[in-house]
């Protein structure tokens, strides 16, 4: 235990003074805020020439509804907070392996586990600020610029605000459960890695090409962490969720989906996590 606090406190002594982890937390909210800026100038432009047209319909009710906006920048930032936290798990390590920290922590008799450990707790604080800080800044923004609301049609009310509000945390809950096994997966390749710099574009390649494969597994991607967290290529239940809450009734997904969703990434993590220290053990500092 006292190796365990030893290593985070260095942790967050370097976290607190440097630029890369300010970086991951600022980083998700501020692309969403910079979307929702640019959606709202072309809107604007959009809303003048369809007013003087006289252009009006459902689809205009919809897409002033703030609930699919919302959708929206937590799906953007969850995806370039995915890509951060791998790029920064799979730097940790091997940065100070490279720098020779972690083997003056070794010798202050702190374990390689309680390492491993202190890393993994840091990158999840860093992960749930980051996420804290987008919620909010996606909910202010969507709010200061459009309009929450039911999905009414013509007096009908297709889906209520209760309704939405269930199925975006429901999304937002699935988004989140496979990136601590996002962070466990760069963690373990900071440790394969012979540097910091060969960590980072493996790390980043692999996510890369896995996002762009897994449409071509079949039934395997559901076995994979990957494709239930939002990504360039989505095919998380938060993307589904962005229809849902524009009123598409014809958005389906299998039982079987979200519990895989539910319960593959937890024991990715454990498999990554035991790996890293079983490889780490193996490495000579």
């Amino acid at each position: 235990m006292n190796g365990l606090l030893t290593a985070m406190k260095c942790e967050v002594f370097v976290a607190l003074r440097t630029f890369s982890s300010k970086l991951i937390v600022l980083t998700p909210a501020l692309v969403v805020l910079f979307q929702f800026l640019l959606l709202r100038m072309t809107e604007a432009g959009q809303s003048a020439r369809d007013n003087l047209l006289g252009n009006n319909s459902f689809e205009d009710v919809v897409a002033n509804n703030a609930y699919g906006y919302f959708v929206d920048g937590l799906s953007t930032g969850l995806t370039m907070l995915g890509l951060l936290m791998v790029a920064q798990a799979s730097y940790s390590f091997s940065f100070d392996r490279d720098t020779g920290a972690a083997r003056h922590l070794l010798i202050r008799r702190v374990s390689r586990s309680s390492l491993i450990t202190a890393k993994l707790i840091h990158l999840h604080i860093l992960a749930s600020l980051s996420v804290l800080l987008l919620i909010a800044v996606s909910y202010l923004m969507s709010e200061l610029f459009w309009d929450f609301g039911a999905i009414v049609e013509d007096g009908f009310e297709l889906i209520g605000e209760n309704e939405i509000r269930a199925e975006i945390a429901a999304g937002l809950r699935l988004a989140l459960i496979p990136l601590p096994a996002a962070i466990g997966f760069g963690i373990f390749i900071s440790v394969c890695a012979q540097s910091a710099t060969q960590a980072v574009t493996t790390a980043l390649g692999i996510t890369l090409a896995i996002d762009i494969f897994k449409t071509m597994l079949g039934d395997i991607a559901y076995y994979l962490y990957a494709s239930f967290q939002p990504s360039l290529i989505d095919q998380s239940y938060l993307q589904d969720v962005s229809r849902l809450v524009r009123g598409y009734s014809d958005v389906l997904n299998a039982e079987r989906v979200l519990e895989l969703n539910t319960w593959v990434p937890l024991p990715t993590l454990v498999l990554f996590f035991i790996a890293t220290l079983w490889l780490l053990k193996r490495k000579k500092m």
